[in-house]
């Protein structure tokens, strides 16, 4: 990679790392179904009505908007709303890798080797070992909270095999078209749940905070990652998404005050670990990256006739 392609992956992992510590901060202004509504609807409009079709069967838009929209976002900012900081969240969620193998495996009779049944083994673990310290610190952080994060990444995992059957030729009109069929389901729920009023709370801070999930992270993001992976293998690009969670808990600790705990490093090891260890293959075997969300899912494996996804 061309040093400064190497620089642009760099600095998107460090924008979706942030992405995290900016949740947290609109969290304080709009309630968490509101936001994630906010956050699609400006995603998808105006972009929609110029942008063209998705180029892929509805029904997969709609799937990828229930699991990676709806789902994913929807139980991500509630768990970071209960009480899950920044920095751990965007550890935590890493482990959708893992289940987009498991739904792949269940779902589109992918085969697990003994690799990626190790790898798996010890991401759980470091996800295991962030339960036991949350369980150790007496409500400091929800138990509740952190397996509504653990939901999410299981939604994302969900999303990312609805987004390896509708093999997008182009991810960013596939992800402004997933915003689209998101913001709908998600704007009614907040609205029954959360009431009408914060739909119209505007202060800076918060409005910032939707603008940068919205614009810098959804749009600019996934254009960034198609015209990476329009010029390099997947493979070369992807190892830049496990640059993510180390921005997250970064940023987390230098504008929220959010400590690093030895466990936490402890944990992000293991994590990070065991996705590498299951996502390595033979030279042979390039590997798929699928799109969906902040942080970029891990490869599960290429599909027949798929080995990039991108613009």
């Amino acid at each position: 990679m061309r040093p400064r392609h190497l620089a642009l992956a760099v600095a998107l992992a460090a924008v979706w790392g942030f992405t995290f510590v900016v949740m947290q901060t609109g969290l304080k202004h709009y309630p968490p179904l509101t936001y994630a509504a906010l956050r699609f609807l400006l995603a998808a409009f105006p972009a929609v009505l110029v942008i063209g079709g998705p180029r892929v069967p509805w029904r997969w838009v709609l799937a990828t908007g229930a699991s990676l929209g709806v789902a994913q976002y929807g139980l991500l900012l509630l768990g970071m709303r209960a009480g899950m900081p920044a920095g751990l969240t965007s550890l935590v969620v890493q482990v959708q890798a893992v289940f987009t193998t498991l739904f792949a495996t269940a779902l589109l009779g992918e085969r697990l080797g003994p690799r990626r049944i190790a790898g798996m083994a010890v991401a759980f673990g470091g996800l295991g070992l962030i339960a036991a310290g949350v369980a150790a610190r007496s409500g400091a952080i929800p138990f509740g909270a952190f397996l509504l994060c653990v939901g999410a990444a299981a939604g994302w995992g969900l999303g990312n095999v609805a987004t390896r059957k509708a093999a997008p030729p182009d991810s960013l009109r596939f992800m402004v078209w997933v915003s689209a069929v998101s913001a709908p389901p998600l704007l009614v729920l907040s609205l029954v749940t959360e009431g009408s009023s914060s739909l119209t709370s505007f202060t800076a801070e918060g409005v910032g905070a939707v603008l940068y999930t919205a614009f810098l992270s959804t749009l600019g993001g996934f254009a960034v990652w198609g015209w990476l992976l329009a010029r390099y293998d997947a493979s070369v690009v992807a190892p830049y998404s496990l640059l993510v969670p180390f921005f997250g808990i970064a940023s987390a600790a230098l504008f929220t005050g959010e400590p690093i705990s030895p466990l936490t490093i402890a944990a992000g090891a293991l994590i990070l670990a065991g996705l590498l260890l299951a996502n390595s293959r033979p030279r042979t075997a390039p590997a798929t990256v699928i799109p969906g969300g902040p942080e970029v899912a891990a490869s599960i494996g290429p599909s027949p006739g798929q080995c990039r996804t991108g613009a």
